[in-house]
């Protein structure tokens, strides 16, 4: 019999999804609308490159807003409490998901591994949301101009040539 109680973590999601309130990204897990739409249908790489970009803004925000964890710590930690996560999860990954924990239960924090205070998980908490929000909508924004572009462009050319 298999004991082991990790809930499976199949999507970035937190459980939190405002897209069906019309975000163009979701602030609880910071995916693209289209993406949170699309999720089931993607293949195995596209899945990578989505969990890759969000790790990656994980890391430019948690790495220097957390500069006392002790990484290898955080990792036990989250492990210790049945987090799942993926093989190749970033740093930023990590500290978020201790963070996490932290936020829900700060009592937690002496044992996180984070190097912070419990009176300070709140405020940082609070600041990683609205940091990591305006970098998933700047992502966001980024690529729709870049798409919108290239139209453009494609538009041009096509009337050109008539």
């Amino acid at each position: 019999m298999n004991t082991d109680r990790r809930i499976a973590s199949l999507t970035p999601c937190a459980g939190r999804c405002s897209t069906v309130f019309g975000d163009s990204v979701c602030r609880g897990c910071r995916r693209f609308n289209h993406e949170v739409i699309k999720w089931n249908t993607y293949t195995p790489e596209q899945h990578t490159a989505i969990w890759r970009r969000l790790d990656s803004q994980l890391d430019q925000i948690l790495i220097p807003m957390l500069p006392m964890a002790d990484i290898a710590h955080v990792e036990g930690f989250v492990l210790s409490k049945r987090v799942r996560l993926r093989p190749d999860a970033s740093k930023g990954r990590k500290l978020y998901h201790a963070l996490k924990l932290c936020e829900k239960n700060r009592h937690f924090t002496v044992d996180s591994g984070l190097g912070i205070h419990y009176k300070d998980v709140r405020p940082l908490w609070d600041e990683f949301e609205r940091r990591v929000l305006a970098l998933a909508t700047a992502s966001y924004d980024l690529a729709f101009l870049r798409a919108d572009g290239i139209s453009m462009h494609l538009l041009q050319s096509m009337e050109e040539e008539d």
